[in-house]
């Protein structure tokens, strides 16, 4: 879809997106993982766009992740054929996943429990679908999965799921807590103990006799700053592709490669507080503040000018629903800018995701800081 060229003739707030950035963001990532021999299936769960999957899979058909049945239906019809609904399943939602399954996409879920694995082999003996499944194992205590060495619980759902009709696909880990950490060094052991914790979990799979031709890993962070995966078959990302502050804040990304941002026009003044109000606030923003337990508390957002370059010390200090009010970060020495009533703004976030959910499209920037296209997306569940 064509865009307005001109960033002025914008309503806003909007969500611009720079498509160079992005392509680059992508062509690193493929790059790094082709060099230690493991396919690559993109998260997209941050983009929720077609146009944005065609640049992160390595095929128009996939291979990708998704974190919702709506995903998984949009992106079945735009022809994506081979997914992972990387949540882990509630049995209400089976009959969900064999239609998606229905239209031609090998859909596979996720689970982590005996409980789950006699939903789906109950589904896959009352439907005729044997439904692939994947074992969701616990990386570091994030969240959800197998501990990597209980190897009876492991091996008590493979064969529930076999001799239910299901089809065991292999394991899937998350380093959930990897996010938490800002040292490149750090990074790179979790995304080992992730590695160790993935191969541990396969073998007490095929040391029972059971399949396991999936071994797949995945986070950002960890997917940067991975130095070996031998055993492993596939890493999944998602974030990297737009960065955000938190994950810059975390050594993930680079603020140059902030691929997002919200575009946002200045409405009025509070001079004698040193407040320039716009009209982003947090429904624009999103209300994310993962920043302020960083070393540098990012507000409710950077604030750039329209090239994209950041004002000095210039943050979003406090949002409401619908204003943004945008000062010099507490303890500045910087010059408040001169930005008249109607002034255009773009505001780096805090949180790709959370920020992108607000919108139903991308303005996507070109290579000189126009509009050239305009990419829907979709949200919901």
């Amino acid at each position: 879809m064509q865009g307005d060229t001109d960033l002025s003739n914008l309503q806003t707030p909007c969500l611009l997106l720079d498509e160079q950035r992005l392509r680059a963001n992508v062509a690193r990532m493929k790059a790094h993982l082709a060099g230690l021999g493991v396919a690559f299936r993109p998260h997209l769960k941050t983009a929720k766009s077609l146009d944005v999957a065609r640049i992160a899979m390595t095929s128009a058909t996939g291979p990708a992740t998704v974190s919702t049945l709506r995903e998984a239906e949009y992106f079945a019809a735009g022809g994506v054929r081979d997914m992972i609904y990387a949540v882990g399943i509630a049995p209400a939602k089976l009959a969900r996943v064999s239609a998606i399954r229905a239209t031609g996409a090998d859909l596979a879920v996720i689970l982590d429990s005996i409980e789950q694995a006699e939903a789906v082999a109950a589904h896959a003996a009352s439907s005729d679908d044997s439904v692939p499944a994947l074992i969701e194992v616990d990386a570091d205590g994030h969240r959800s999965g197998v501990a990597p060495t209980d190897a009876a619980t492991l091996i008590a759902i493979g064969k529930r799921l076999v001799s239910g009709g299901a089809t065991l696909r292999g394991v899937l880990l998350h380093a959930g807590d990897s996010y938490a950490l800002d040292d490149p060094a750090a990074i790179a052991d979790a995304a080992e103990a992730e590695h160790i914790a993935a191969v541990t979990a396969a073998n007490a799979l095929r040391s029972a006799g059971l399949p396991c031709p999936v071994v797949s890993v995945g986070a950002t962070p960890t997917a940067r700053y991975v130095r070996d995966l031998t055993g492993v078959t596939e890493v999944r990302a998602g974030v990297f592709m737009f960065g955000d502050l938190y994950q810059a804040g975390v050594s993930s990304v680079a603020m140059g490669d902030l691929v997002l941002s919200v575009l946002a026009t200045v409405i009025g003044h509070q001079k004698a507080k040193g407040w320039i109000i716009v009209d982003a606030g947090w429904m624009a923003l999103s209300r994310d503040r993962s920043t302020a337990k960083q070393a540098l508390d990012q507000g409710y957002g950077m604030v750039c000018d329209l090239a994209g370059k950041p004002y000095p010390e210039l943050i979003v200090t406090d949002a409401n629903q619908e204003h943004g009010i945008i000062g010099l970060r507490k303890g500045s020495n910087a010059a408040l800018p001169d930005l008249p009533i109607g002034s255009r703004v773009r505001i780096l976030t805090n949180h790709a995701c959370a920020t992108g959910a607000q919108y139903d499209r991308y303005q996507v920037l070109d290579g000189e800081g126009g509009v050239s296209a305009v990419w829907p997306r979709i949200n919901g569940w």
